[in-house]
């Protein structure tokens, strides 16, 4: 047995230079080229398409392809793909005419160069147009909506063309122990031997239900291991940093998963808050990382209550075609801690339960409990996790 093969190709292609010769070139060449700051999410998008995750694009899309993929997840030349790669930016006075560019990191102070662009086009996306793809990504124009917000204020300019990166932008010197691109995902895979790999996405610490779940994922599919991969990029306001999540879950890896059966990484990527339309784009990147499997739980990639609870499970069965990824979906339910069988269950494998049964805690009240520095139950959170959250939550 191999791992699955990269989405789109037989290889991966990363665009970053690895080359230490081009590299300096590049880097040389950069210095007297037009160049320009792109957003966040460009930034994002650049890391991602350095890493291998985004496999097979070369670079950002043009506004054919944006709303081709915006309206049926295809681009033009009809490779599946669900969310629009778009540079779109506010002001182009200072590439105009240039047929290659250097693209400036707005997340790391002195703006360095991330990228080197060939602009193949500059075009104007119309109110009308952004509001389509916003609709058909995101599936609200809510400006309440964190992913809508942001997409709209990016600028009516799209930036299209392949680029080369030139670095990870703040996320290998921020997060060195967990930053990870694809390409040394699949070789660490390599290395342990494991063929067969179930993903879980998480944004926030790990509690009870998340360890089980990848407990439950493992031995359902007959999984070597599991890669839990954080986001590591921007989210919206009151959601716990990086570094806070990173350690709390570590802490619970050690503690309560058996030896080798969990890889602990990261990728460098704002959040989108896109739900459905997200998870099927981390499938897409969990593929070219080598999983066989990823989790898709309730509520995956939501905000607020713009998506059903299972919405991101059926977009798997009413938009991607059969074949289009060769990545498999858990689909997993609700879970909770049960107080008749003492272990933590999927609600929908417990028919005869009442809510009475469970052990059920909102986000919120978590949150309140453990700002007021009480640890909730052992039965919902690991005690040396809670330990790390409560010293975060009585900072703030």
């Amino acid at each position: 047995m191999s791992l699955v093969r990269p989405h789109g190709s037989v290889e991966l292609q990363p665009r970053f230079v690895y080359d230490s010769e081009r590299h300096h070139q590049l880097m040389h060449e950069a210095e007297s080229l037009p160049s320009i700051v792109v957003s966040s999410a460009a930034a994002a998008n650049a890391v991602m398409l350095g890493a291998g995750y985004f496999n097979p694009l070369h670079g950002y899309m043009n506004l054919a392809d944006t709303l081709s993929v915006a309206e049926s997840l295809r681009t033009v030349d009809g490779l599946f793909w669900p969310v629009p790669v778009v540079n779109m930016v506010q002001d182009t006075s200072a590439i105009e005419g240039a047929s290659r560019i250097a693209l400036r990191d707005p997340n790391v102070e002195g703006n360095p160069v991330l990228a080197i662009m060939d602009v193949e086009a500059i075009e104007t996306v119309t109110d009308e147009q952004v509001n389509t793809i916003a609709q058909q990504v995101f599936g609200t124009l809510d400006d309440k909506h964190p992913g809508v917000a942001t997409f709209k204020s990016a600028g009516r300019k799209l930036l299209s063309g392949p680029i080369e990166v030139l670095n990870f932008s703040y996320f290998q010197s921020d997060f060195p122990d967990t930053f990870r691109t694809a390409v040394e995902i699949r070789n660490e895979f390599t290395e342990r031997g494991w063929n067969k790999v179930v993903a879980f996405q998480t944004r926030n610490p790990m509690h009870r239900a998340h360890e089980e779940l990848c407990k439950m994922a493992l031995e359902a599919v007959d999984a070597d291991g599991v890669l839990i991969h954080m986001l590591l990029g921007q989210l919206k306001p009151g959601d716990i940093p990086a570094p806070v999540r990173d350690a709390a879950i570590r802490k619970m890896v050690e503690l309560y998963f058996p030896a080798n059966t969990v890889m602990v990484t990261g990728y460098g990527f704002d959040m989108l808050y896109a739900g459905p339309r997200e998870a099927v784009l981390h499938a897409v990147f969990r593929q070219n990382c080598g999983c066989s499997h990823l989790i898709v739980g309730r509520d995956h990639a939501g905000v607020g209550d713009y998506y059903g609870a299972f919405d991101a499970q059926t977009v798997f069965d009413e938009k991607v075609p059969a074949g289009a990824l060769e990545i498999e979906i858990f689909r997993a339910d609700h879970t909770a801690y049960s107080k008749k069988l003492n272990r933590v269950v999927m609600m929908r494998d417990v028919p005869d339960h009442t809510k009475e049964d469970f052990i059920l805690l909102s986000g919120t009240k978590v949150r309140e409990m453990l700002g007021d520095g009480i640890a909730p139950p052992p039965e919902f959170s690991r005690p040396e996790v809670a330990q790390i959250l409560m010293d975060y939550y009585q900072k703030l």
